[in-house]
């Protein structure tokens, strides 16, 4: 029989220990030793260069060992990387004291044994004693907080990474809900006045309708899918539009197949598609033409949204909510190599291009 875990033990993070780390450490210890034992003998050059060298090197790696790897022995570390309250002090003390014991006690043994002086030489004089306990403690002092240090910055940096992607995420969330409401009521608003004058094409329209759901539930669910996704998607939109504006509207869409696999951003290209509609197609009386491509330009990924409508007379200074919708999507997940632009053509209409890095 198997018995449920308590929740504390279903919620401690598992800790990983990153030997690398531990690596970079102890070569850092290592150097830091070595600066020390040269600065002594800087200041006693009538000495041997052994004695403090051996010293410096044992007990800073004792040191290290004690309060490295110790550190992720404590649950409290495990998120952080270094343990909570008074356990980090008591680590830190006890690392540095078991350092200089051990450390001592080694050296000392290596320093006769290679005859740098008779044993017990090196701890007699009381003033290099406590000349050696302070320096052992200011070096485990500041070793332990700028380790501390960069742990803990390497800590907040991974924390506002997070906090800046899931305020990203949020905020794409919401420019969906502010998008995904017009198109609605409209559609069911056509969709109510057809099912009593032409069933047919209501259900045509309900179909088309279902379709386009799916598809928005299914890119709800991560932030970003194919382009092929994406063009799906904006067909099932321009068909429910079909349906509502009749022969005033016509469309084509061109995706290369070569690019249809290319990961984009989620409900990218149909404020763009909705805008050329909304500004551009719905104040003409005849309607007209609109046609959705995609290509490659170099390390560039361009789409194109391209209507024959009235032209920028609608929305002139390329504000409007869809383009900003557009950019911000776009910022949001390329940073800024991203260029958003909306101009008129030559034989009337409006082109809008996104164009911004190519991820296959």
């Amino acid at each position: 029989m198997t018995l449920p875990r308590s929740p504390e033990a279903i919620e401690r993070p598992v800790m990983q220990i990153n030997w690398i780390a531990k690596l970079r450490h102890l070569l850092q210890v290592i150097a830091f030793a070595l600066g020390i034992a040269t600065l002594q003998y800087a200041f006693m050059p009538d000495k041997p260069y052994g004695p403090p060298l051996v010293y410096s090197l044992f007990i800073a790696t004792i040191t290290w060992a004690v309060i490295d790897l110790g550190r992720d022995l404590f649950p409290s570390s495990a998120e952080t990387g270094w343990p909570q309250g008074w356990a980090g002090l008591a680590l830190v003390l006890g690392g540095i004291v078991l350092g200089y014991v051990l450390g001592t006690r080694i050296a000392d043994t290596l320093c006769q044994y290679y005859g740098w002086y008779p044993p017990g030489a090196g701890q007699q004089d009381p003033a290099q004693l406590r000349s050696s306990i302070l320096i052992t403690a200011i070096a485990g002092m500041v070793g332990s907080f700028y380790f501390y240090a960069v742990n803990k910055s390497a800590y907040l940096q991974r924390k506002m990474t997070e906090a800046r992607q899931h305020a990203s995420e949020a905020r794409l969330k919401l420019l969906e809900t502010q998008l995904e409401p017009h198109m609605l009521f409209n559609t069911l608003a056509n969709l109510r006045a057809l099912i009593g004058n032409d069933p047919q094409r209501a259900q045509v329209m309900l179909d088309h309708m279902i379709a386009y759901l799916r598809a928005t539930l299914g890119a709800s669910l991560a932030p970003t899918h194919t382009l092929q996704a994406e063009f799906d998607r904006v067909r099932d939109y321009l068909a429910l539009m079909a349906i509502r504006m009749g022969p005033r509207l016509s469309y084509a869409l061109d995706l290369p197949e070569a690019l249809a696999h290319c990961p984009v951003p989620t409900l990218l290209l149909q404020p763009l598609v909705e805008n050329s509609i909304k500004h551009g197609l719905e104040p003409k009386i005849e309607g007209g033409h609109i046609a959705v491509s995609a290509r490659r330009e170099g390390d560039a990924l361009v789409l194109d949204v391209i209507d024959n409508g009235v032209g920028l007379a609608g929305a002139p200074d390329g504000t409007g909510f869809g383009m900003a919708q557009v950019r911000e999507r776009l910022a949001s997940t390329y940073g800024a190599s991203v260029a958003i632009e909306l101009v008129a053509v030559s034989a009337g209409g409006a082109r809008a291009t996104a164009r911004f890095s190519l991820k296959i």
